[in-house]
């Protein structure tokens, strides 16, 4: 909300500076954002008296200005001038009164101008100022300590400071429990599962005061979104090489970090090119993808991790027939450059509190070597070495696919009899349990649910432990089976699995 600022002082004495402060505070690239400017002066003719005027407009404004020199002003029939009626009024209502008081020796002052600075001298600090750039440089620093006083500005770093309108109550108890069974397994971290949101956050540094931080939010919110509406992620497919309207594949993803990291990466996984080998080695035929997993991931944890949430522009990743490119908002922090990141480099993060529960989680490494091994994957993959550009204040990542090649209809036969060899070899439960996990992992009750069982039997027992040692599902916390908080996930070979049998059907 914009606020008005009401200009105080005698108008014939102080008309350029009255002027100048207006067109200053009007054309700053901070304060505008901020604040308007009231000046008497632009007001239409009007048949209200000029008393009741002035001194209604000192009620509507929320800080007011006073510019005091070397006049009193015009005394009304009780001998106060509109200026001294203005600060009185201001000091009645309880607003912010800033006083700028022009150099000058004090003999040279008119007695009651005088008597007014020494009665505002006793409330508030005044200002002195020589000139127009003294007071403008004067009132911007007030200014801005009046923002950072009202919490409208903040010195802290983004992910620090307190999310607006935000609680406790906001967080979710399952994914923060979730994050420290995860972060505990993966990183022997000190907190358990059991530990209270309160105390998980704190050692995690994600409150400022007793309110969730912008970190925190974004880490293990029901609804993000509904706080920081930017922090999405969009997925595109383009089945050419540059982008083009119908889209046609098109998603739209929200929840925390962690739930737009596992979603992109699945878009694209899902999207991209597959090879199935042979079952020389065993039973299952080996599935090979066109990208790294790892290095989409690592494209997508960069853009999501490190992005500037201040802006209103989303993470958005877009693949397309000849590469893949992950753009997010924010510039590369100095010293780093684009050249510098192909080399060892320290590990500079935007957004420090939400790098390191990624790190906990293992999403993310803290020695700055995942760009890298991004490299490093895509060139063992013998794929060209992926890009990085900033243009138009976003980061760029491109990840180069391999050169096309035409599928032959023999191959195309072969894929669908190797998807019909496939369906067949699964029961109908297992495949239900499949589907399941496809969005997202699913608990033992949930599993149930799906496949239409009451309660546990000795069918859907055999479903999960052959998908489980098929290597189609995983548990998530494997070093508990038995935990209240297990869950099954589909792993890159389920998902194979899946589509290459949804693919036979289709043909």
């Amino acid at each position: 909300m914009i606020q008005r600022i009401f200009i105080s002082s005698v108008q014939r004495e102080f008309a350029d500076e009255r002027r100048a402060v207006c067109d200053f505070v009007r054309g700053d690239i901070l304060l505008r954002r901020f604040f308007d400017v009231f000046l008497f002066e632009d007001l239409p003719a009007s048949d209200r008296k000029v008393k009741d005027v002035y001194l209604d407009e000192v009620g509507r404004c929320a800080l007011y200005v006073g510019l005091f020199g070397q006049d009193y002003g015009h005394e009304d029939s009780t001998g106060i001038s509109p200026t001294e009626r203005e600060f009185d009024q201001a000091t009645a209502l309880g607003k912010t009164r800033l006083i700028f008081v022009k150099e000058m020796n004090d003999a040279d002052r008119n007695a009651r101008m005088s008597a007014l600075i020494s009665k505002a001298s006793t409330q508030l600090i005044r200002h002195p100022f020589a000139g127009i750039t003294d007071l403008n440089a004067a009132l911007y620093a007030s200014l801005v300590e009046y923002l950072e006083h009202t919490g409208r500005i903040r010195t802290k770093p983004f992910d620090a400071a307190a999310c607006p309108d935000a609680k406790l109550s906001d967080l979710s108890r399952e994914k923060v429990s979730d994050f420290l069974e995860r972060a505990q397994a993966e990183r022997d971290y000190a907190l358990g599962p059991k530990t209270s949101t309160r105390k998980a956050l704190a050692h995690l540094n994600l409150l400022d005061g007793d309110q969730p931080s912008h970190a925190a939010v974004l880490l293990f919110a029901r609804n993000p979104q509904h706080f920081l509406l930017s922090s999405e992620v969009k997925c595109m497919h383009f089945h050419g090489t540059e982008v083009r309207k119908p889209i046609p594949s098109y998603q739209i993803y929200h929840g925390t970090v962690f739930e737009l990291v596992d979603q992109a990466v699945d878009f694209v996984m899902s999207k991209i090119d597959r090879t199935v080998g042979t079952r020389a080695l065993g039973p299952q035929a080996p599935v090979d993808y066109e990208l790294p997993r790892e290095a989409v991931a690592e494209a997508i944890v960069n853009a999501v991790t490190h992005r500037d949430y201040t802006s209103n522009a989303s993470v958005q990743v877009m693949l397309f027939s000849d590469r893949l490119e992950v753009w997010n908002p924010g510039e590369l922090p100095p010293p780093l450059t684009v050249t510098a990141l192909r080399v060892p480099h320290a590990s500079i993060p935007h957004n420090p509190l939400i790098a390191d529960p990624m790190f906990l989680a293992h999403y993310a490494e803290k020695a700055g070597s995942g760009i890298l091994d991004m490299i490093s994957r895509c060139q063992r993959a013998g794929l060209t070495a992926p890009q990085f550009r900033q243009e138009g204040g976003q980061f760029i990542q491109t990840i180069w696919r391999p050169k096309r090649t035409v599928t032959s209809q023999v191959e195309a036969q072969e894929a669908q009899v190797e998807a019909q060899e496939a369906q067949a070899k699964l029961p109908a439960t297992d495949v239900v349990l499949l589907k399941a996990c496809l969005e997202r992992p699913q608990s033992g009750q949930e599993l149930l649910q799906a496949a239409g069982y009451s309660k546990r039997s000795g069918n859907f027992k055999r479903s999960i432990g052959r998908l489980l040692a098929a290597g189609y599902v995983e548990m998530i916390l494997p070093d508990r089976p038995t935990s209240h908080l297990q869950k099954y996930r589909l792993t890159m070979k389920g998902r194979s699995w899946l589509a290459t049998a949804t693919k036979g059907n289709e043909q």
